[in-house]
């Protein structure tokens, strides 16, 4: 996984990585006209292509879904208003991760020697001196001085650079909607428990070489003058439910990249989608039938999880569950 895994990681954890501050074209208008029509086709094609609020019945068992957009933007208001009476209704609000699972996983990132070097060449060496010159200025772009940044390894810093320096600022207002939403239920005394151990994240690297990690750092680096393009792009798919609509859009647009064929960049993205998302949701699944047993339960995660063949909504139609896509 090259140059597409931080776009596509980055969307799988914050659902459109950007706040006011990402002022950048949007790309989907910007298609040529059969570009479009593909790019619509294609999500059409999808289950589930639309919606980031639903419900999931089966018998006696109520599940509301949303799905979420992990930083600040005044947009959530609108979202809060409609899902809070839910939460308040509800035994357990499931988040990808709760309070603890946050402070456990910004423990593990200040203290995880995994996500250094720990011997060797470090990053400087590893890369040319162009490529190093232009990470250097992104990762300060992002408040880290390139001395640090030189001793992480590769797949971490691919990570940081799917999200757009211009959405620094919203990681660190931590109110995007899952944190308004655990708000709500700590006022309404509803407990907020985890989709999955906060750890989740490191393991999805743990079969890539330092070949692989490297390679999929240098192709990060030229997408670095359109991070503020993809991150408004992704917004304004998630605002008018349409996420599934980006990842669509990247999967196509990669086929004209070098080094890619059209069959290469949708074997590429299949192999990412499993990974990052299906197998994800399939672990999910187990956790969110626990909590039913208890009663109403609302479950909030990144929205790309909703759509596509092994999405939620699909695994909870799989196990006989009626779905009804409600109003925001």
């Amino acid at each position: 996984m090259r140059h597409l895994l931080p776009l596509a990681l980055a969307f799988a954890l914050l659902c459109g990585p950007v706040v006011a501050a990402c002022d950048g074209e949007n790309l989907v208008e910007a298609l040529p006209q059969a570009q479009r029509a593909e790019l619509e086709a294609a999500v059409a094609a999808q289950p589930f292509p639309e919606g980031n609020f639903w419900r999931a019945t089966r018998g006696a068992q109520v599940l509301h879904l949303i799905g979420t957009y992990h930083l600040d933007d005044p947009r959530h208001a609108a979202t809060l208003a409609a899902v809070a009476p839910r939460i308040e209704a509800a035994t357990v609000l499931l988040v990808e991760a709760g309070p603890e699972e946050e402070a456990a996983l910004q423990a593990a990132m200040a203290e995880n020697p995994a996500l250094l070097i720990s011997e060797g060449a470090t990053l400087p060496e590893l890369l040319s001196e162009p490529e190093w010159r232009t990470l250097a200025e992104a990762m300060r772009a992002r408040g880290i001085p390139p001395f640090v940044a030189a001793k992480f390894q590769p797949w971490y810093v691919s990570m940081m650079l799917g999200i757009p320096a211009c959405a620094m600022q919203g990681i660190g207002a931590q109110n995007g909607l899952d944190r308004q939403l655990m708000r709500a239920a700590g006022d309404a005394g509803v407990p907020v428990r985890a989709l999955e151990p906060f750890d989740t994240v490191f393991t999805l690297f743990e079969h890539l070489t330092e070949e692989e990690q490297l390679a999929m750092l240098r192709s990060s680096l030229p997408l670095e003058a359109r991070g503020a393009d993809y991150a408004v792009t992704l917004a304004d798919a998630y605002f008018a439910g349409e996420s599934r609509q980006v990842w669509e859009l990247m999967r196509i647009t990669s086929h004209d990249l070098p080094g890619y064929t059209a069959e290469s960049a949708d074997a590429e993205f299949a192999r990412m989608e499993e990974a990052v998302i299906f197998e994800r949701n399939r672990d999910w699944l187990p956790v969110i039938e626990a909590a039913l047993a208890e009663g109403p339960v609302v479950a909030a995660f990144g929205a790309l999880h909703l759509p596509g063949r092994d999405g939620i909504l699909s695994l909870l139609e799989r196990e006989g569950f009626t779905l009804e896509a409600l109003p925001l």
